[in-house]
């Protein structure tokens, strides 16, 4: 799977970075994670195929973070999207996105939901689940956690041989799960397979102050994708609008033990990201400051 980061800015887009989007890629699935405005032009500029979005996971309601969608609702319509699309946020986005849908006058040829979540709930899909989390903000939002299945442990073809099993079809059959007969024995797959791999697992902040909630939700996480909008030096202007800091991330992701932290929602104020890579690299070294339209292949490497 791959992470590409859409838009990696702050309230207000700039010359070299969108309003925040990132999009993750699962085989032939797409799953996006806020929306902001011109992210429709964004994914057209990058690899990733809008027509494969699945679902869409608005943090909260905020402008820049949901005023992409009625472009790219349409954009989806006019190439011949037929698939249906679910879109997910906190209390109010099941009527937000009716709102969006009777905007402009166009026939629209797929289904578009809407869908209201409160902290705790659960989108479940094919190999995956999405867990929505309070997070602390001016106005009610969520973060959320993608937790991969948990996948098959590693086969050991030579384990398999020494028990009889021939190469081909059988070793087929039982990295699938099933048993395979040996003469008058029988070999099942737990005689040959590795323990359980645990799925990734990656959390998205959306814009928040620093919160018990995240810090619990961010236990483990192999991917922490959180909000820096400012360098510390502007931590009380950061708490007065909801808002974290480089530093406010790095120590989360160090307290947590997560795999790479990748910064986003980078506020205008900053030409280049040099000093926010400069603080949270001094507390998590292995820091990100992800460019627009920058992709990252996502691994479980621990």
């Amino acid at each position: 799977m791959d992470l590409t980061f859409l838009g990696t800015g702050g309230s207000v887009p700039t010359t070299k970075r969108n309003t925040v989007s990132i999009a993750l890629r699962l085989g032939p699935e797409v799953l996006m994670f806020d929306c902001g405005e011109g992210t429709q032009r964004q994914l057209m500029a990058s690899s990733v195929s809008f027509m494969k979005i699945t679902r869409i996971f608005i943090t909260h309601h905020h402008g820049d973070h949901f005023l992409g969608l009625p472009g790219l609702i349409q954009s989806m319509n006019f190439y011949g999207r037929e698939a249906p699309l679910d879109i997910y946020g906190p209390d109010g986005t099941r009527e937000m996105v009716k709102t969006v849908l009777g905007l402009g006058i166009f026939d629209r040829m797929y289904e578009v939901k809407g869908h209201d979540l409160a902290p705790g709930d659960v989108v479940v899909g094919e190999g995956y689940k999405v867990v929505a989390i309070k997070v602390e903000h001016t106005i009610p939002a969520l973060g959320y956690v993608f937790q991969e299945d948990d996948r098959p442990g590693r086969f050991d073809p030579e384990r398999a041989k020494a028990l009889g099993v021939k190469e081909g079809p059988s070793f087929s059959r039982l990295v699938e799960g099933h048993p395979v007969k040996v003469g008058g024995s029988t070999v099942t797959p737990d005689m040959v397979m590795g323990p359980a791999r645990k799925g990734l697992r990656l959390v998205y902040s959306g814009d928040t102050a620093p919160c018990s909630e995240l810090e619990a939700a961010c236990k483990g996480a192999d991917v922490l994708v959180h909000e820096a909008t400012v360098a510390s030096d502007l931590e009380a202007k950061a708490r007065e609008f909801g808002h974290s800091t480089a530093k406010d991330a790095a120590l989360l992701a160090r307290e947590s033990r997560a795999g790479v932290l990748y910064l986003v929602h980078i506020s205008g104020r900053y030409d280049g990201a040099e000093v926010l890579i400069e603080e949270a690299r001094g507390i998590f070294e292995n820091t990100c400051v992800p460019n627009d339209l920058e992709s990252f292949v996502l691994r479980v490497d621990r």
